[in-house]
């Protein structure tokens, strides 16, 4: 009798669980929708009761003045020309420093050959080579996919190496005494291991490449958001400076949306979570 309960009770919570799962993922859009309400709401509070629309302009404002950038095509000119600069720079970026944070885990003199160098570059912003790099390469598409370069490589790196680090001996001791060759260790031990710790390292990095690219933008461009958001204040065109604000939230979220996607639908059987 008692097993029967047990049975029917288990097999009752087992029913139970993805009901509750479905219930919570039917609500989180409607979460998500009610907090973007509340925040433009506030918005507009704030702007009608604080401030001019000069200085201040309200959701309403800045919503017909980026419909109009949208008709004139403006709007999609500088959210292009920065996606392009972000992604070429932290594909880049990531493509150099995943193998070599690998490297760096896994080869102790390797490691000793780099670290002094990631130890070092990792602590000077990327603003701060903004002068050199022009007098180098010039105010072309290279300087800006370069400074995102090396704003991704070092987080990348760093945190891979952790991953690496941190696997316990034990494993791979365990490993090799059941006959895997070091390919097999490295896919079924190493690997595993690391990559939660390099995807995170990617998605901290994928949050500062906006922040560089705004910056380049704003000091040596003709285009893109940060450029907008820098030549609005001369005009004082504040809705259009809004819009480059809200343009570059909106980008963010989506750009680690889709990055969350990739994870979930290529690298979900080594068990990395969102």
């Amino acid at each position: 009798m008692a097993m029967t309960d047990t049975t029917t009770l288990g097999s009752a919570d087992g029913v139970a669980a993805p009901r509750v799962r479905a219930r919570t993922w039917r609500r989180e859009p409607l979460i998500f929708v009610f907090s973007a309400v509340v925040m433009v709401l506030l918005w507009h509070v704030i702007a009608a009761t604080f401030f001019q629309p000069q200085f201040f302009p309200g959701p309403l404002r800045v919503a017909t003045t980026g419909i109009e950038m949208i008709r004139n095509g403006d709007l999609f000119h500088h959210v292009g020309a920065s996606l392009r600069r972000i992604l070429t720079g932290f594909l880049i970026g990531s493509a150099i420093a995943i193998p070599l944070g690998l490297l760096m885990g896994t080869n102790r003199y390797v490691r000793m050959v780099f670290e002094p160098y990631t130890q070092f570059f990792r602590f000077i912003p990327p603003i701060a080579w903004l002068t050199p790099v022009l007098i180098w390469f010039g105010i072309g598409e290279t300087s800006k996919v370069l400074l995102i370069v090396y704003t991704t490589i070092f987080i990348v790196v760093v945190n891979t190496m952790v991953g690496v680090s941190s696997i316990a001996p034990n494993k791979n001791r365990a490993a090799l005494s059941l006959g895997a060759s070091p390919i097999q260790i490295f896919r079924y031990v190493t690997l595993p291991a690391a990559l939660p710790f390099a995807l995170t390292g990617m998605r901290m990095a994928m949050g500062n490449s906006f922040m560089t690219v705004v910056s380049a933008e704003m000091l040596a461009a003709d285009s893109g958001l940060g450029y907008l958001i820098f030549t609005s204040r001369l005009f004082m065109a504040t809705d259009q400076i809004f819009i480059g604000i809200v343009c570059l939230g909106v980008l963010g979220m989506l750009t680690d949306w889709g990055f969350r996607r990739v994870i979930r639908r290529l690298v979900h059987h080594y068990g990395v979570a969102e």
